[in-house]
C-alpha cells in the first residue's frame, strides 16, 4: 500500500514511518523541510502541510494518509492541527483517496471522561488553547466523507513497544494511562487496512 505520512518529521510521525516501513508499505514522508531527514526506502515530500498544492501532490497517487501533525506550543491558540487536515481532506477528494487516520489527544471531547485526574488538569490548563483546535480537527474529519479513525492517545512515552494497547471507543469506560510512541505507531499503521475502529473515534492507553 501506498501511504503518506503527514508530519513525519515528529517523533509520533517517525515511529509511523518505522512501522509502516516494517510493515511493507510503500511510505511518503512528509515534511516542513527536508534538511536532515533521511530514511532509507522512504521518498520524502516537503513543504507547508496547509498549501493545497504541495499537499495535493503529494496525495496523489495514494492509497492512504496518516496524519500526525501535533502543535509545539499548545499554550498558544492555534489552528494548525485543523488547517492541516482540511487541506488533506481536500487533496484527498481530489484525487480519489479513501483512508485517513489521524492522531488526536486524550481529553478531546467525550474522552475527557478516560483522562486521569492529574493529566486532566494539565487538558485544563497548558493544552486549554490547544485542546479546541483539535476538536475542531475530529470534526473537519467526521465531516470529511472519507474512510476516516480518530485516534485519542493518552500521554506519550519514549518506552519501548509493549504490544499491550487498551483501545477505549468514545462514550466507553476506563482512564487511559501512558502510551509508548512505538505501540501508537503500530496501532495506527493496522487502521491502514479492514475496518475495525473505521468512522470511530477511540482512545488509546497502555496496559
Amino acid at each position: 500500500m501506498k501511504v503518506l505520512v503527514v508530519g513525519a518529521a515528529g517523533k509520533t510521525g517517525r515511529a509511523v514511518v518505522a512501522k509502516a516501513v516494517e510493515a511493507g508499505h510503500e511510505v511518503t514522508a512528509f515534511v516542513r523541510t527536508a534538511d536532515g531527514y533521511d530514511v532509507p526506502g522512504v521518498r520524502v515530500h516537503a513543504g507547508d502541510a496547509r498549501d493545497a498544492d504541495v499537499v495535493g501532490a503529494a496525495v496523489a497517487g495514494q492509497d492512504a494518509v496518516i496524519d500526525t501533525v501535533g502543535g509545539k506550543t499548545p499554550y498558544k491558540r492555534t489552528t494548525l492541527e485543523t488547517g492541516v487536515a482540511k487541506t488533506i481532506i481536500a487533496a484527498m477528494r481530489l484525487h480519489g483517496v479513501r483512508r485517513l487516520v489521524v492522531t488526536s489527544s486524550v481529553g478531546v471531547g467525550d474522552s475527557i471522561a478516560n483522562t486521569p485526574f492529574l493529566v486532566r488538569i494539565v487538558v485544563a490548563t497548558f493544552l486549554r488553547a490547544s485542546t479546541p483546535d483539535k476538536a475542531t480537527m475530529e470534526a473537519a474529519v467526521r465531516e470529511s466523507g472519507l474512510d476516516w479513525v480518530i485516534t485519542r492517545p493518552a500521554v506519550l512515552t519514549d518506552k519501548p513497544a509493549t504490544g499491550r494497547i487498551e483501545v477505549i471507543p468514545s462514550g466507553g469506560p476506563g482512564k487511559a494511562r501512558a502510551i509508548p510512541r512505538a505501540d501508537l505507531a503500530e496501532f495506527l499503521v493496522a487502521r491502514l487496512t479492514g475496518g475495525e475502529h473505521l468512522g470511530t473515534a477511540v482512545t488509546l492507553g497502555g496496559r
